[in-house]
C-alpha cells in the first residue's frame, strides 16, 4: 500500500481530499494530515510517506517552501503535488521548478486526482520494484534473535505511528526483505498484523462506554476518527457504533 499525506490548511478540503481517494481504484492510504506547514514536514521527516498532497498558501510554511525542503532532504524520496485555488501561472512555474510532480487546481476534481494517482502509482511501484531487486542481494542473513526482537517490538508497539521503514532503518535490514521475513514468520504482512493487534484493542475497549468512540480510536493508534471507522467496518462488517450496540445487547 503507497501512503499519502494531505496538508491543507481548510479542514473541509482535506475531507474532501480524503474522500476523492478513497474512492479511487489506487493502492493510497491517508497516513496523516496536517493544517500547516511546519507540522506537516515534522510529520513527513517521522513517517516518511510516497506522496504529499498540499495547499500552496498555509501558515507556518507556504506549500512552495514545504516543497523546498523536501526536495533539499537528501533523506527524503516524497512525491509532491500541489494544489492551490490560484490559477496564476507563476505558481506552476515556481512549483515545477522546485521539484513538484505536479499541480492541481481547486475544486479538485475526482478525473484529475485519477490522473496523477495513476501516474504516481506507475512510478513508484517501478521504483520500489528496482530497489527491491538492489537490495536482496545486499541483505545479510537475519538470527533468529533479532527477529524475535523486531516482532516483540511489533508486539508492543503497535498502538504508536511504527512503520516497516523505522525497523528496517533500526536493525539494517531493507524494508523488502523484512517484509518477506515477516510475513514468512507470521503468515501476514506488516500491516495486516498491526491492523489486527489494533482492531483487537479496540473491541475489547469499545465495551467500555465510558470511552468515546474517538477516544478509542485514538487509544489504538488511530488518529483520524472517520479512517478508523472505515478501517474498523471493513474488517469486522460493522462500524464501531454498531458493534458496541451488539455488545450491549449481548
Amino acid at each position: 500500500m503507497l501512503t499519502i499525506y494531505i496538508a491543507d490548511d481548510e479542514v473541509w478540503i482535506t475531507i474532501g481530499l480524503k474522500k476523492l481517494i478513497e474512492k479511487s481504484s489506487f493502492s493510497f492510504q491517508v497516513i496523516g494530515e496536517a493544517a500547516n506547514g511546519v507540522t506537516a514536514l515534522e510529520d513527513i521527516r517521522r513517517l516518511r510517506p510516497d506522496v504529499l498532497l498540499t495547499d500552496i498558501r498555509m501558515p507556518g510554511l507556504t506549500g512552495l517552501e514545504l516543497l523546498e525542503a523536501i526536495t533539499g532532504d537528501k533523506s527524503l524520496s516524497t512525491q509532491v503535488v500541489l494544489i492551490s485555488g490560484y490559477s496564476d501561472f507563476d505558481y506552476v512555474q515556481a512549483a515545477i521548478r522546485l521539484g513538484a510532480r505536479d499541480y492541481l487546481l481547486k475544486p479538485v476534481k475526482q478525473e484529475e486526482l485519477n490522473r496523477i494517482l495513476c501516474k504516481l502509482q506507475k512510478e513508484l511501484t517501478l521504483s520500489f520494484g528496482k530497489e527491491s531487486s538492489e537490495n536482496s542481494a545486499k541483505d545479510p542473513a537475519v538470527s533468529p534473535g533479532i527477529l524475535s526482537g523486531i516482532l516483540s517490538e511489533m508486539k508492543t508497539r503497535y498502538t504508536e505511528n511504527i512503520s516497516l521503514n523505522e525497523l528496517s532503518e533500526k536493525y539494517g535490514l531493507s524494508s523488502s526483505h523484512l517484509s518477506i521475513l515477516i510475513k514468512k514468520e507470521l503468515g501476514i504482512s506488516f500491516t495486516e498484523y498491526i491492523t489486527s493487534k489494533r482492531l483487537q484493542k479496540a473491541k475489547e475497549l469499545l465495551s467500555d462506554e465510558s470511552l468515546s468512540i474517538e477516544e478509542v480510536a485514538n487509544a489504538t493508534g488511530y488518529h483520524d476518527y472517520f479512517y478508523f471507522t472505515k478501517v474498523f467496518k471493513k474488517t469486522m462488517g460493522i462500524s464501531p457504533s454498531k458493534y458496541r450496540k451488539e455488545l450491549e445487547r449481548a
